[in-house]
């Protein structure tokens, strides 16, 4: 029997939950939990959907590598041709670990050190994305220690609602990403002046979880004005980078197809000569994977129940922090009446938990599985409460890897020194 999950390869059989072919509670057995279990088929499914509604197109898909940054993801990603968004050094590192081609990079965010600034010149990155005037200079400057040119493109804030959760919205001018598109021309000015650098495009990015290609379709337009504007002043691009941002189903939202969230985009582009680029993450994982858990206890109360598993916060942050949904199935369906539980973890948080008011048929030592959780799962993770964090599996068909070993206790703590 198939169900209906977000998570596209997961399926009931024989009464228990199978991603692709293999059955979940073995995974649990082998592995241990929690542990995240990701897809292959699923990621190179949604991968190959950005692939098909661009096809005859000039344009690169580049992974947002702070989506899912282990390797055996990375890995599949850039066995498909993807390129890579990244965010820091320590991202750079991972993709050029994953087999990933630094020519097919690019570089976002706020606070590139000069550090990490050195380390991407010396990879040959495709692109900087560049979101303050004081980066720009600091690149220069960096650039030429080293006798190079600096490919860059500014990231301009179209100051475009992205109507979405406003810890994920870039796009404002309340927001620290980007820099203000009234300043983008002039910026554009001394960036061609300034000896170390080569601009090579424009960046723009306005949120995450987005449902609604109008927003990101109003922002193009934008930016293509900007982009004729610098090109009547003799700077021309040689791409357009549209950023990520396509939201997925974690409950009962209803995103749009890869087609038709980029239709309305490629419409606004068509007939341009520029290459577009595209940052999707949680779009190519987030349903991709999910976070296997055991219940440990099952606690009775008065006014509400509880489900008490081992995997925590620490293991997965959204619920705590965007009080996000995540679906929660059984793994082993039992002919028992369902009782309303909420799902909490061990941590000495009352933020602790991983989903509110869910109707399970379970007992104790049972199996959940945590939907939707592919993308900002351990990714976001950490060690509160000195928890090592969990082991990560890709399933390939009937074939199981286990592409991070679960964290001990020892490890946490190996560079750390007690006083005599």
């Amino acid at each position: 029997m198939t169900e209906r999950y977000p998570t596209p390869t997961l399926k009931t059989e024989g009464g228990a939950l199978h991603l692709e072919g293999v059955a979940l509670d073995d995974i649990a057995t082998r592995f241990g939990t929690p542990s995240y279990v990701y897809s292959r088929a699923a990621l190179t499914a949604s991968f190959d959907a950005y692939r098909q509604a661009l096809a005859g197109r000039r344009a690169l898909v580049c992974y947002a590598v702070k989506a899912n940054s282990n390797l055996g993801v990375l890995s599949v990603f850039a066995g498909l041709g993807a390129g890579f968004d990244i965010v820091s050094g320590g991202e750079l590192a991972r993709v050029l670990a994953a087999g990933g081609d630094a020519g097919k990079v690019v570089f976002s965010g706020v606070g590139k050190s000069r550090a990490e600034m050195r380390q991407a010149l010396e990879a040959g990155i495709r692109c900087f994305n560049v979101e303050s005037a004081a980066e720009l200079e600091r690149l220069d400057a960096v650039a030429g220690e080293l006798g190079r040119k600096a490919p860059i493109a500014l990231r301009v804030n179209p100051d475009v609602d992205p109507k979405t959760h406003p810890y994920i919205s870039t796009g404002l001018k309340s927001n620290k990403f980007g820099v203000a598109f009234d300043d983008a021309l002039a910026l554009y000015r001394r960036a061609a002046r300034l000896p170390n650098l080569r601009i090579s495009g424009v960046a723009c990015h306005i949120g995450s979880q987005l449902l609604d290609p109008a927003p990101m379709t109003e922002a193009a337009q934008k930016v293509l004005g900007l982009v004729d504007q610098l090109a009547a002043e003799g700077i021309a691009l040689d791409h357009i980078d549209l950023g990520g941002g396509l939201g997925i189903r974690y409950r009962d939202e209803t995103p749009p197809a890869v087609a038709a969230y980029l239709a309305p985009l490629l419409a606004v582009f068509e007939g341009r000569r520029e290459e577009l680029c595209f940052e999707p993450g949680r779009s190519l994982v987030g349903n991709a994977g999910l976070l296997l858990t055991r219940i440990e206890y099952l606690k009775p109360g008065t006014e509400k129940n509880f489900a008490i598993v081992d995997a925590a916060m620490n293991d997965l942050a959204r619920p705590a922090l965007y009080d996000a949904y995540h679906e929660v199935v059984a793994v082993q369906q039992r002919q028992l009446p369902p009782t309303r539980y909420e799902i909490v973890g061990p941590i000495c948080e009352s933020g602790d938990f991983l989903a509110h008011d869910r109707d399970l048929a379970v007992a104790e030592g049972d199996l959940l599985a945590i939907l939707s959780a592919g993308a900002y799962g351990m990714t976001m993770s950490s060690n509160y409460n000195t928890r090592g964090r969990a082991a990560e599996i890709i399933v390939d068909g009937d074939r199981v890897h286990l592409v991070r070993q679960r964290e001990t206790v020892d490890s946490l703590y190996a560079l750390e020194t007690p006083l005599a």
